[in-house]
């Protein structure tokens, strides 16, 4: 029985999976920085799961660098790249590795193994990639990267699943956190999100694209701690309209949330002509995420911001959330896909654990 943990800084999310089928969950909240392990075991109570029964524990870590672009099984020379990482990802990477140290401590020699959000934009061109700077900050990790990419991968293994894929794929990433991803033959060209999960469309809480001088003046103002802060927990949807979920904003009557749903409609469009550019044309756009999957109303401000490329979307359709969203005369193939990132991540730390096996037995008779 597989493990899939997504270690948060006060929260753990936890997912088994027994031969390819998800068994049980479980999630642990208000949890303090040196708490995960005993909240590991309280989550694994919780699905009613004995360490003894794991056969191996794999680890979501939102930040691998330009180094770690695969999923791999955790090694120390693995965890010092994860650690070098942190000033990449100060909010997600340092909860990851905790994660993995406290697997290590209730399950001792249990393998273990990570996947990065960032893997699956390791195919993006270099041009895409580099940012104006000079040679040296570039050579600091000063780059884009991208993220959402197990999600990415995900929906990709799906659709492939039913068929062909589409050419040109642009792929909407919506939840609390958001990105877009151009997606060509499977690979990805180009992503909104860039050297953080910061940057890109207006989201819950971050502010999505912003001047990179727009920023200097919030650190001037109130330091680079706070202005942190203020850009990655104060600001997107909750700065703009004062709620950072879609849910309350559409209830809401003020002229504060209208605007915020503007917003993010607006700049979901804006960004989707970017990705499209990159890809040179556009055969299919597909949801996912929870705003993707659930919010009829802001799939149609986007599929209408995208009529000029041929997209025509099945009103009705979408109003009922079906999973098929273009009508008869659209040029562009329009789906919604859950999400199935825990599946994802499962599925290729088995195929790394099945290589090494695979590499043991050759060894073995060499």
């Amino acid at each position: 029985m597989w493990l899939i943990v997504n270690a948060g800084s006060s929260s753990l999310k936890l997912k088994l999976f027994d031969a390819g089928r998800e068994v049980a969950k479980a999630f642990v909240g208000e949890i303090g920085p040196d708490g995960h392990a005993s909240a590991m075991a309280e989550g694994l109570a919780q699905a009613g799961v004995s360490v003894s029964r794991l056969t191996a524990a794999a680890h979501r870590v939102v930040h691998g660098g330009a180094g770690l672009t695969a999923t791999c099984r955790v090694t120390p020379p693995v965890l010092r790249q994860i650690e070098d990482c942190v000033p990449l990802a100060p909010l997600h990477n340092p909860a990851n590795l905790v994660g993995i140290q406290a697997v290590a401590k209730l399950a001792p020699g249990l393998p273990q193994y990570a996947a990065f959000d960032t893997a699956f934009h390791a195919t993006n061109p270099e041009v895409a990639v580099a940012y104006a700077l000079p040679q040296l900050e570039r050579d600091r990790g000063l780059r884009r990267y991208g993220f959402h990419g197990i999600s990415y991968a995900a929906l990709v293994r799906m659709l492939g699943a039913r068929g062909p894929l589409p050419e040109r794929l642009l792929a909407c990433h919506l939840g609390n956190g958001c990105s877009l991803a151009a997606i060509v033959n499977g690979r990805s060209v180009a992503t909104t999100m860039g050297y953080s999960p910061l940057d890109g469309l207006t989201m819950g809480t971050r502010t999505g694209e912003i001047d990179g001088n727009a920023v200097l003046r919030l650190a001037e103002v109130h330091g680079i701690e706070r202005a942190s802060r203020i850009l990655n927990r104060e600001s997107g949807l909750l700065g703009l309209g004062g709620a950072s979920d879609l849910r309350a904003l559409h209830s809401a009557t003020s002229d504060a949330a209208r605007f915020a749903l503007r917003h993010f409609a607006y700049w979901a469009v804006r960004h989707a002509g970017s990705m499209v550019a990159a890809m040179g044309g556009l055969d299919a756009v597909v949801f996912t995420g929870g705003i993707g999957e659930n919010d009829a109303w802001m799939r149609k401000e986007i599929l209408s911001g995208l009529s000029f490329l041929g997209v025509s979307p099945d009103h009705s359709a979408n109003a009922r959330n079906e999973t098929v969203l273009h009508d008869t005369t659209s040029r562009v193939v329009i789906l919604v896909v859950p999400a199935d990132e825990e599946r994802q991540i499962a599925l290729e730390a088995q195929a790394v654990m099945s290589g090494e096996a695979q590499a043991g037995m050759a060894g073995e008779g060499a």
